[in-house]
């Protein structure tokens, strides 16, 4: 464990700030892309009666909540890296516009085979299960126009709203 680990014993407080700006950038970024994906998603919930008429209403919920999750998550993973040049925020766009449907789709799956499983046994959760997904790959490609935009939105939000973090001053003499 190194000094920047804080369960080290070695561990010291972080004088430049740098640490605190970008714990509060991932905070923002992830709340960003629930906020902004959120609307993205209830479009796509909407089409889900074209895409796929089997699908239930309470499997649907579940999960357009489950899937919220994994997009709050990327975008707070994501979020420190968009604030360096106007390169990493290019390619931290392309990244979450790629990862959303991922992400989305992921936990969506996990959470439809875990609840559907606990309340409707391991059969009826499979069934959900390859039905949301079959559901999302399908939405995510008819969806993609507004998840451009909305990451497009999400980067310019980010880089907008972030802190910008100091240059680092590199190794000193004192360790």
């Amino acid at each position: 464990m190194g000094p920047a680990n804080p369960w080290s014993p070695n561990w010291r407080p972080d004088p430049s700030g740098r640490r605190l700006a970008s714990i509060r950038t991932a905070r923002r970024g992830g709340l960003l892309a629930a906020v902004l994906f959120a609307p993205v998603g209830a479009a796509g919930m909407a089409m889900l009666p074209a895409i796929e008429p089997f699908l239930t209403p309470p499997a649907s919920a579940l999960a357009g909540l489950a899937g919220l999750a994994g997009v709050g998550l990327l975008g707070a993973g994501l979020a420190p890296a968009a604030l360096g040049s106007r390169i990493d925020g290019a390619v931290v766009g392309l990244a979450i516009a790629l990862g959303v449907p991922v992400a989305a789709v992921t936990s969506a799956l996990i959470g439809t085979w875990l609840v559907g499983s606990a309340l409707y046994g391991f059969d009826e959760g499979g069934r959900l299960t390859g039905q949301v997904l079959r559901s999302g790959v399908s939405g995510a490609v008819r969806l993609a126009p507004l998840i451009a935009l909305a990451s497009a939105a999400w980067v310019l939000v980010i880089r907008r709203w972030g802190v910008v973090r100091p240059p680092d001053p590199g190794p000193t003499a004192d360790g």
